[in-house]
């Protein structure tokens, strides 16, 4: 007589909910994955809430990376509950090849069931591991630089020879605070998916919208009360055709400062203390077009200056209006791309490139703004442009490697970034800077008068300039600044220079 059980036999009513719905290697599988996501989460989630450097990457490992392998599973659960009932009702009961049973008796059992929770154990181990060094990747530099590689290539390579590069990605992007961190979170989740499915603009976009305000990450480490004195700056400029005689600058920059709580804050910082407010309206979205700009400071009534063709009461509302902070200036802080002129300047300086080199300034930065493909394509044409110019030099080869190393640091042909696509607003030769505002066309709306500090020496001091003898005898009340090339009167630097071939 044959002792199989049928679909409503006694025998199979009374293995229970779960053995009768669950027991099987598909269920068993997706228990154990949501088990592993679940101790994932819990272990992520302390990191998370202890870690005194937050993560945004963090964030999205724990809240969405973890939960959704802990929903994989479970769905997992139901998908081998459902297929193992369909066998059961097409088998009339007979276990199918899903099925397992926990039968201690039977010696076959037992070793699949050692063998099943050994290899559990060691999956929750690898998990566990798992967890821990992700936690520690999604902390470093590296992650935010080298995950997305093609994509986050120039900041990461930037930053990494920047005054900043031992300062974390997550303290100036992020900073303190719950707020940031969750935006961060959130913002994170669309540049995965920006990257994923390539939607990225190239190159990245600049200013960045959502940035923190510079009071809440500059200024942890850049104290106000201490922007005080002045920087002694020395420029060489190597002008084409003049490679062995650089024209030197010696100047005192006003950076100014003080305490405000107890003295009058002087400088270029005045624009940033917080006895003072300065706004202004950009008509661009690289904020290089300024019109209109009011300021109060101190206990005085609000100024407004504006430039000619600027209509403040049909156009003030259609545009956002910014509080000025340090990153209005200082908008490069650790991104930094040079120009080719003064990428070769500066090494030419540090005798990296021989100036004995007939044209040799001109014929590098002509090489370097090439249009290539892929940086491969650089390479190969900026080699045998070399060739054909310096080829029978005994050091062209130091030259080539020189140049080469130029162009990597501060040109991505895969994402159109280069210098010219990032104004930095810290200076005034190759765009505005400073000029945007202090150009001499704006003036105070109610007397008409023109904005102050437009010359040459409103920030600094020149107190040598030229070459050879030139350079020898300071003058500590400053000099008028004399151009190489004869007078400017009337031009801004950056009318004329552009970081490129001149």
């Amino acid at each position: 007589m044959s002792t199989q059980s049928s679909p409503g036999s006694p025998n199979t009513r009374n293995r229970g909910f779960f053995f009768s719905k669950f027991n099987n290697w598909i269920s068993a599988l997706g228990a154990l994955c949501a088990v592993c996501a679940l101790f994932a989460f819990f272990l992520l989630f302390a990191f998370d809430a202890t870690s005194t450097e937050k993560s945004p990457y963090l964030g999205i490992l724990t809240f969405i990376v973890a939960p959704f392998f802990l929903i994989f599973g479970l769905v997992s659960v139901s998908i081998g509950w459902m297929i193992d009932r369909y066998y059961i009702a097409k088998l009339e009961g007979r276990k199918s090849f899903l099925t397992f049973r926990m039968d201690f008796s039977d010696k076959t059992e037992r070793k699949k069931l050692l063998v099943f929770l050994s290899g559990a154990t060691f999956f929750l181990f690898l998990s566990a591991l798992g967890s821990y060094k992700t936690y520690h990747f999604t902390e470093g530099n590296n992650f935010c630089g080298e995950v997305c590689h093609v994509v986050m290539e120039p900041e990461y390579n930037t930053y990494q020879q920047s005054p900043h590069a031992r300062v974390s990605c997550v303290d100036c992007h992020i900073g303190e605070g719950a707020k940031w961190y969750v935006k961060a979170k959130i913002d994170g989740l669309y540049q995965v998916y920006a990257t994923l499915a390539g939607k990225y603009p190239t190159p990245i976009e600049t200013p960045i919208k959502s940035l923190r305000p510079a009071q809440d990450t500059c200024e942890k480490c850049h104290w106000p009360q201490v922007f005080t004195g002045n920087l002694d700056k020395t420029y060489e400029r190597y002008m084409a055709g003049y490679d062995d005689q650089p024209f030197t600058t010696r100047l005192i920059l006003k950076v100014g400062g003080g305490d405000s709580r107890g003295e009058e804050v002087t400088g270029i910082h005045w624009h940033t203390d917080s006895k003072n407010k300065v706004e202004y309206i950009a008509m661009d979205e690289n904020r290089q077009d300024i019109p209109w700009v009011r300021l109060k400071k101190g206990d005085a009534e609000e100024v407004v200056f504006v430039r000619d063709g600027f209509d403040e009461w049909d156009t003030l509302e259609e545009h956002e209006m910014r509080t000025m902070d340090c990153m209005d200036c200082h908008n490069r802080p650790a991104h930094i791309l040079l120009s080719p002129n003064d990428a070769v300047d500066h090494s030419i300086s540090l005798k990296r490139l021989n100036p004995d080199y007939t044209d040799l300034k001109y014929t590098v930065v002509d090489l370097l703004v090439g249009e290539y493909e892929t940086t491969e394509d650089a390479h190969a044409a900026i080699r045998e442009g070399l060739m054909d110019a310096y080829g029978d030099e005994p050091d062209v080869e130091q030259t080539i490697e020189e140049t080469l190393r130029i162009y990597d640091l501060n040109f991505y042909p895969a994402m159109k970034a280069d210098w010219s696509h990032y104004p930095n607003n810290a200076s005034h030769k190759d765009w505005p800077g400073c000029f945007r505002c202090h150009g001499g066309e704006h003036y105070n709306i109610e007397t008409e008068e023109p904005m102050k500090a437009t010359g040459c020496n409103s920030c600094h001091t020149i107190l040598a300039q030229g070459t050879g003898d030139q350079l020898l005898q300071l003058a500590p009340a400053g000099l008028e600044f004399e151009h190489p090339d004869g007078d400017v009167e009337g031009l801004l630097c950056s009318d004329c220079h552009t970081g490129g071939p001149q």
